[in-house]
């Protein structure tokens, strides 16, 4: 069983010398929030291109993970690296795509990793955090929603491993930088519930070789 330890929401502001405006700044909240297909109502998500939809609705951290950056020297607070909910119990590296989460009557699906980009280096005032956050391939997870429910931080959360093929979160974020995936990695990755953007992908550069 796993924890439900904080849940995180951002409003539209500046991070000092960067100019977007940007929801990246979470903090944590008390009480019940409603989690819906498209995530959480209140929070803000301006970069439509890369981040929110239904295949990103909700972004979870680890506090393992956390746990980890803290003994790197990087001291967290509940959304500190911008994510919705902070989890207690599995870590990334553990993670799969099609793991599911479920608290009270919400069901979340892992759909993809986090990648790190300029806002969050900004964020956390380190030209080279994008580099440093790929070493450690700690991404989190983000999720869809396949049943919408009220949550609240201290609830229990199941988690029901993905039954089929175990492609997890940080083996997916150890091919970012990579040109030429692994045929047999991408064959794998599209028998999972990955986000349509990749699995599109992936299928096109499967046909695209036979």
């Amino acid at each position: 069983m796993a924890k439900l330890l904080a849940v995180c929401t951002g409003k539209a502001e500046h991070i000092e010398g960067y100019s977007p405006l940007t929801g990246i700044n979470k903090r944590a909240i008390s009480g019940p929030v409603a989690i819906g297909p498209q995530g959480i109502a209140e929070d803000a998500i301006l970069d439509r291109k890369h981040h929110g939809g239904s295949d990103q609705a909700i972004y979870v951290y680890f506090q393992g993970d956390y746990d980890w950056w803290a003994r790197e020297g990087v001291a967290s607070t509940p959304g500190l690296f911008g994510e919705n909910l902070v989890i207690q119990g599995p870590i990334s590296a553990d993670t799969a795509i099609g793991d599911r989460f479920e608290m009270g009557d919400c069901l979340l699906e892992v759909t993809y990793h986090r990648t790190p980009c300029m806002t969050f280096a900004a964020k956390m005032g380190d030209k080279f955090w994008v580099k440093r956050f790929h070493r450690a391939n700690r991404p989190g997870a983000y999720c869809r929603v396949l049943n919408p429910g009220t949550i609240e931080a201290g609830m229990d959360i199941t988690v029901t491993p993905y039954a089929g093929e175990r492609v997890t979160v940080s083996e997916l974020m150890s091919f970012d930088t990579s040109k030429d995936l692994p045929l047999d990695f991408m064959r794998r990755a599209v028998t999972t519930p990955i986000r349509e953007k990749t699995r599109f992908k992936y299928e096109t550069r499967l046909a695209d070789l036979f």
